[in-house]
């Protein structure tokens, strides 16, 4: 400890006596550390942090599975069927998240985040009760009644935190709803909800749509593999008990923890990440190895002496290591100083989409995770970064060290080489960053020149929930697409109107349909397609073209006979040799009772529009006017989802927001709008993830990039200081200033061309895991592995050529004179 205590010493006073070195070797760690902090505190908050819920490593999410892959989702039907699988799972609960909002109606209305659960949601998930009770099973059953629990932040926001609040009425939609429970503070959904609902599904539901989530308990001593065994056996006895195709032959039942499927979606792009923050640490590991390279050739004759004297070469090593775990730790402090600004700028730009993360960022935290994860990665560079100097400089050659002048040590082919294998290694490793950036640019680019099939200028889109039994009804919703539509387009510079179940880019149903007439094959449907409604005004909204037939009239309600619309994906699939125009589909058959309807007449084809996102081919769709819809769909559609609102305006469409909202208001009877936002915000937001990993990527491959070439400026400027003699001895004997810029230039470039070949090869390796995330590019890209070779070359081009010019402006007889 004497010895150790020693050489700490005597490293920060040498660190200290060369400032310019510290603070480049620090930097450079503080860099690549700092940028490895701030991905690993988000990784660490959404993939590694437990669940708050009690107990949280036994509940499940329950998934459908099919060839394609899972998903989580549940039909009523499928949810009745996993309760009952009482000998692995305990308080299987049903909720969603993605529902509408409610309407607080009174004398403020607002929209509030409400979310439908049934009775065992609370057990599930350890909400603590502040004041009341949850749900009783017969509240949660049909007609259970109209009960609600309101979070701690609503009770203390609209009440004030009246003790007395239990049993007190609510205005939802108009409607009156009885207070029950109000859950305690610490409890938090993603995202945050201020109500809950009961979901009062009946037990003996035929419905199987897929419009939920539902989560289970493992029961003590029961294991995740137990439970799946025991779903493949109720998902036999599911397919037997409904035979007409609510599931397929290749499908089946699963459950998967619960944290493992939230964080489905962005596991791999975080690791993604994880990865290029790592090659950028790995970069100035080796910048700074570098430095020390240069520093222990600097002082081979001080370690010569000292092995003359009787030091062992073990003492060097451990001299040199705690020199370079000291600039590692003082590194580490910084970088998760830089780490800690550097998630708060990354949450800053992230798209908001990222789960567990919480609004605004709220969970994000430094924890002792990160703080081992820094201590850990300080720690290690520090030994990877110096062991390889301190063991070069440990084996000096006592003879031809000590004959050697100052200016000339180190100029050995081992350290030399050593130098250039770093060099090299930077530049094969900011090449692999750089390709996958120039990919995801790719992608970003593809995406902004896709043709969405719509025309979202000066659109303005506006949510509104209706709840309430007004709206339970098909008449009720069709009334006030009427009644709103009218008073919107008598308001001045408006052009259209329309109001609809679904916004393009993000998603909708999905239903079977048969065509009339069509025999049936093995399966028990002609088809499957995309499902939506409309009210007429939807298509001029959009400018989405009629290729054939026409459009919906105001005519197309309850009482006229059924049509609907079908996209031009869908007409080339089905009727690839025909005109459907005229033909008849029934939808939903067999799905449930909520669904059943006669058969509807094809009446147009409509131009395709990309339902699904940008990043994706349009799919067949279903188009039917929303005055046509079954009531049972209203109703279900009412609990799932908002209305959506659509105005096209002759010019900025965030104009028109107070005015439009407030002629809706009156329409609705009190009812306020919510998610205000121009079509243009929608187009933008579909592609927010692409474009934060691509903007991510783009700056790692940068700094990757600007370290790779310091690294060959420092290596050739040094290369020309230690080779002045040499040089000044060439020139002397005739040679001219191109010949000996030229000899640096090419020694530099050779390394650069050795590390873009290598990093080439291990990029086409590399790039497949980032092939989820490109489109219209593919990982193999032509384009991007000769430019982004080509663009480093010239970079390391410029960095070579100012120590070669200036090797070329020597003075022959300067560099001749030695000490």
């Amino acid at each position: 400890m004497a010895n150790l205590w020693n050489d700490l010493k005597h490293s920060l006073r040498s660190l200290f006596k060369n400032p310019g070195f510290t603070i480049a070797a620090v930097a450079a760690l503080a860099l690549g550390i700092g940028t490895n902090t701030a991905i690993f505190t988000v990784v660490n908050t959404v993939l590694l942090k437990p669940l708050t819920y009690p107990g949280a490593d036994r509940i499940v999410q329950f998934l459908l599975t099919s060839p394609e892959g899972k998903g989580a989702g549940a039909s009523p039907t499928k949810f009745n069927n996993w309760r009952q699988q009482t000998s692995v799972l305990q308080d299987v609960a049903a909720y969603d998240f993605g529902g509408p909002g409610f309407n607080l109606t009174g004398d403020h209305p607002e929209q509030v985040h409400g979310i439908h659960v049934s009775e065992a949601y609370f057990r599930l998930f350890g909400a603590p009760i502040m004041l009341g009770r949850t749900f009783t099973p017969q509240e949660d059953s049909p007609n259970g009644g109209k009960v609600v629990v309101i979070s701690y932040g609503l009770w203390q926001r609209k009440f004030g935190g009246n003790p007395n609040i239990v049993g007190s009425a609510l205005s939802l939609g108009n409607e009156p709803y009885t207070i029950v429970g109000v859950l305690g503070q610490s409890f938090a959904t993603d995202p945050e909800a201020d109500i809950w609902v009961p979901f009062q599904i009946d037990p003996n539901s035929t419905n199987q749509g897929h419009f939920f989530l539902a989560a289970g308990r493992l029961k003590p001593g029961a294991t995740l593999a137990q439970a799946n065994a025991q779903l493949n056996v109720a998902a036999d006895q599911f397919r037997r008990r409904y035979p007409e195709g609510a599931m397929g032959p290749k499908e089946g039942f699963a459950v998967e923890p619960l944290r493992d499927s939230i964080v489905s979606d962005v596991r791999s792009s975080l690791f993604v990440l994880l990865g290029a923050v790592s090659l950028v640490l790995l970069i100035a590991c080796a910048n700074v190895a570098n430095l020390l390279l240069v520093r222990a050739s600097g002082r081979k004759r001080e370690f010569a002496i000292r092995v003359s004297m009787g030091a062992t070469r073990g003492r060097i090593i451990r001299q040199l290591l705690v020199e370079s775990l000291l600039l590692a730790v003082t590194g580490g402090i910084l970088g998760s100083i830089l780490g800690y600004i550097g998630v708060r700028a990354l949450l800053a730009l992230s798209p908001g989409n990222i789960p567990r993360i919480g609004e605004h960022g709220a969970s994000v935290g430094i924890d002792w995770r990160v703080l081992a994860f820094t201590l850990g990665v300080s720690l290690l560079t520090g030994i990877i970064f110096g062991l390889f100097p301190a063991i070069s400089a440990s084996r000096p050659d006592l003879n031809s060290t000590l004959k050697e002048s100052s200016n000339r040590a180190g100029t050995g082919f081992r350290q030399s080489k050593a130098r250039s294998l770093l060099v090299i290694s930077e530049v094969s490793l900011a090449l692999v960053l750089l390709i996958g950036a120039a990919l995801l640019i790719r992608t970003f680019l593809a995406l902004r020149h896709v043709d969405p099939g719509f025309n979202p200028h000066n659109v303005l889109t506006m949510e509104m929930s209706l709840t309430g039994d007004r709206f339970q009804k098909t008449a009720g919703v069709a009334l006030l697409a009427q009644n709103g539509r009218d008073r919107i387009n008598a308001t001045p510079g408006v052009e259209a109107s329309a109001s609809t179940c679904c916004l393009p880019l993000e998603g909708g149903f999905g239903l079977p349909f048969n065509v009339v007439g069509r025999p049936l094959g093995k399966d028990p449907y002609t088809g499957g397609a995309g499902w939506m409604n409309t009210s007429p005004g939807y298509f001029d909204v959009f400018k989405i073209p009629i290729l054939k037939g026409r459009d919906f009239k105001d005519s197309d309600t309850t009482g006229a006979p059924g049509v609907v619309l079908i996209n031009e994906s869908m007409a080339k699939k089905y009727w690839p040799k025909e005109n459907p125009v005229g033909q008849q589909i029934i939808i939903g058959k067999g799905v449930g009772p909520q669904f059943e309807e006669p058969a509807r007449q094809i009446i147009g084809v409509v131009g395709d529009i990309r339902d699904g996102g940008l990043n994706r081919d349009p799919r067949p769709l279903m188009i039917i006017p929303q005055a046509q819809v079954p009531d049972g769909m209203t109703a279900l559609n009412a609990s799932i989802g908002p209305v959506v609102w659509l105005v096209r305006t002759h010019t900025d469409p965030h104009q028109f927001m107070t005015s439009v909202s407030e002629q809706l208001r009156q329409a609705s009877g009190g009812f306020s709008v919510a998610r205000v936002r121009s079509m243009e915000e929608v187009v933008v937001h579909s592609t927010a993830r692409e474009d934060f990993n691509m903007l991510l990527l783009a700056i790692f491959g940068a700094s990757a990039l600007i370290l790779a070439a310091i690294g060959i400026y420092g290596l050739m400027a040094y290369s020309v200081q230690q080779r002045k003699q040499e040089m000044g001895i060439r020139m002397a004997l005739g040679a001219d200033r191109s010949r000996i810029r030229n000899l640096v230039v090419w020694q530099g470039m050779q390394l650069a061309l050795i590390g873009a070949v290598i990093g080439i090869a291990a990029a086409f390796a590399l790039t497949r895991f980032i092939a989820n995330f490109l489109f219209g590019v593919k990982p193999y890209d032509p384009i991007v592995f000769v430019t982004v070779p080509v663009i480093l070359s010239i970079v390391a081009l410029l960095a070579v050529w100012l120590p070669a010019t200036r090797a070329s402006k020597l003075d022959p007889m300067e560099s001749l004179r030695v000490e």
